[in-house]
C-alpha cells in the first residue's frame, strides 16, 4: 500500500471517529435541552411545548401518521440518549397529537416565550383566524385601461426554497422578463406556510397536505387559476409536485430548481431522505449546518432563539458593520420563521414527501405536464444524484445542468439566463 492511500485511509478513519464524537456529544445536548425546555414551557406558559423525543412511532399509530401525512424522520432519529427520558420519567408530549389540533378547531395558540414577538413577525395575526398565506402578485400590463377586465393569458406560481421568502424570487427573477412576459403574465409569489410575511400557527405540523391546502385556499380558489405554471426551488419543488398531482389538468408545466428528490421505495423512504438530505457531516459548513439543525430539535430551538427571537438586534449589528442601511434580502428572511415551522417542514415535506414523491411524478408525466429541470452541479445541498434519480422517475424530463453553481447561484448572478430558460418552458407548454 502506497503512503498516499495509507495516509487517506487514516485521515478518512479520523474524520469518521471525529465525527462520531462531535454528534455523539450534541445527542446528549439535545437530551439535557429537551428537560430543560420543557421545564421552562411549564414554568413561563402553564404548559409543555409538544416534542419529537418519543422513542419512536407505536404500531397502532402508524396508518394515522400516515394518513397526516408526518414523516417517520420525526421520531425515529437515531439518538443514544433518547432512552434518558424514559429513564428519569419525563414523558414528551408527541409532536404529531393531531387530536388537540382538532380539540382547537384551528385557533390560533399563541407564540412561544422563544420566538419573536415584534410587530413584523406578528403582523399575520388577526381577530377571525382566518389566517392567509402571504403573496406578491405582479400583473400583467395587458391588464390595464384598454383591457379591463380581461383575463391574462398565463399564471405562474413561484414556490421558494427552505427558510426563504417570496422576495427569493420578487428580487431576484421578476424585474429579469421580457417585454412580452410582463404584457401576458401573471406572475405569484407566495411565501409559504410559515415563513416570510405567511401565518405560523403552533397547531400545526406543516405537512405536505396543509401546505398545499393554504396555498388552494389563499392563491389557486380566490385568484380563480383555472391553468397556471409552477416554477419552485428547494423545498418548494416538493409543494409544487403535489399541487401538479392534485391539479394535473390545469398545470402546464413545473420548473423544478435543485429539487430534493428522494426514492419512494422501501419502508424508510422518510429516513432515507433525512440521511441523503441532512446526513450527519462535520465538513463542508453548510453541510454540517444542515445535519445539526435536522437532527437536533431542542439544540435547534437554542439557535432560533438567539438569532430568530433577537433577529433586530443581530440585523442592527450587521448594518452597523456593514455601514449599509438594508441588508441583502437573504438576511432579512433568515429569521423569518418559528423554530417549529422550519422543523416541522424540514421533516413533514423534505423528509416525509420522499413517501410521495415518485406517485406525484407518475401523475404528472401521465398527464403530460412538461418537467424542466435545473441543477448546480456544485451544489452541496441537493447533490446530483438527486437529479439523476429524479430524471429515471420522469423520463420526459429536461434536465438543464448548470457548471460550476451551487444551491444558490443556480439563480444568483445569472438571473437574466434564468428568466430566458422560464419563457422558453412556458413557450414551449403552449
Amino acid at each position: 500500500m502506497s503512503l498516499q492511500k495509507w495516509l487517506s485511509n487514516a485521515a478518512r478513519i479520523l474524520n469518521s471517529i471525529i465525527c462520531f464524537v462531535v454528534f455523539l456529544v450534541f445527542d446528549l445536548l439535545d437530551a439535557i435541552f429537551c428537560v430543560i425546555f420543557r421545564f421552562l414551557d411549564e414554568y413561563i406558559e402553564g404548559e409543555a411545548s409538544p416534542c419529537c423525543c418519543g422513542k419512536g412511532r407505536k404500531e397502532k399509530n402508524v396508518k394515522e401518521d400516515e394518513d397526516y401525512g408526518l414523516s417517520e424522520s420525526l421520531n425515529e432519529r437515531r439518538n443514544i440518549f433518547r432512552e434518558m427520558t424514559r429513564f428519569l420519567k419525563i414523558r414528551c408530549k408527541r409532536e404529531d397529537s393531531h387530536e388537540e389540533c382538532e380539540k382547537i378547531g384551528g385557533r390560533l395558540m399563541k407564540k412561544s416565550w422563544s420566538d419573536c414577538g415584534c410587530e413584523s413577525c406578528l403582523s399575520w395575526m388577526n381577530d377571525d383566524g382566518d389566517y392567509r398565506l402571504h403573496f406578491v402578485v405582479k400583473e400583467p400590463l395587458n391588464d390595464g385601461e384598454n383591457c379591463r377586465g380581461r383575463r391574462p393569458s398565463e399564471n405562474v406560481i413561484f414556490l421558494h426554497g427552505f427558510i426563504c421568502s417570496c422576495s427569493f424570487w420578487t428580487e431576484t427573477v421578476f424585474p429579469c422578463f421580457s417585454e412580452k412576459v410582463n404584457q401576458d403574465y401573471r406572475l405569484i409569489a407566495i411565501d409559504l406556510l410559515g415563513f416570510g410575511k405567511s401565518p405560523k400557527p403552533r397547531d400545526c405540523m406543516y405537512t405536505l397536505k396543509e401546505h398545499v391546502e393554504m396555498i388552494e385556499k389563499s392563491v389557486i380558489q380566490p385568484l380563480k387559476l383555472d391553468t397556471f405554471h409552477l416554477v419552485a426551488h428547494s423545498m418548494g419543488c416538493i409543494i409544487a409536485l403535489a399541487i401538479a398531482a392534485k391539479y394535473p389538468t390545469c398545470v402546464k408545466s413545473i420548473t423544478l430548481v435543485a429539487p430534493p428528490y428522494s426514492p419512494s421505495e422501501g419502508n424508510d423512504a422518510c429516513l432515507n431522505a433525512l440521511a441523503n438530505m441532512a446526513g450527519k457531516k462535520l465538513w463542508p459548513p453548510l453541510a454540517f449546518g444542515s445535519s445539526f439543525m435536522s437532527w437536533y430539535e431542542h439544540l435547534g430551538r437554542c439557535i432560533c432563539f438567539l438569532y430568530c427571537r433577537n433577529h433586530r438586534i443581530w440585523e442592527s449589528i450587521l448594518k452597523f458593520i456593514t455601514l449599509k442601511r438594508e441588508l441583502h434580502f437573504l438576511i432579512k428572511d433568515l429569521p423569518r420563521h418559528t423554530h417549529h415551522s422550519a422543523w416541522s417542514s424540514m421533516h413533514n415535506v423534505i423528509c416525509g414527501g420522499a413517501k410521495f414523491m415518485d406517485t406525484y411524478l407518475r401523475i404528472s408525466t401521465e398527464a403530460g405536464v412538461i418537467i424542466n429541470i435545473i441543477q448546480g452541479n456544485k451544489d452541496e445541498v441537493v447533490p446530483m444524484e438527486c437529479c439523476i434519480n429524479l430524471k429515471k422517475k420522469a423520463l420526459n424530463a429536461e434536465i438543464n445542468i448548470i457548471p460550476n453553481a451551487n444551491h444558490k447561484t443556480v439563480l444568483f448572478g445569472r438571473e437574466k439566463e434564468f428568466a430566458n430558460s422560464l419563457e422558453h418552458t412556458w413557450a414551449s407548454s403552449s
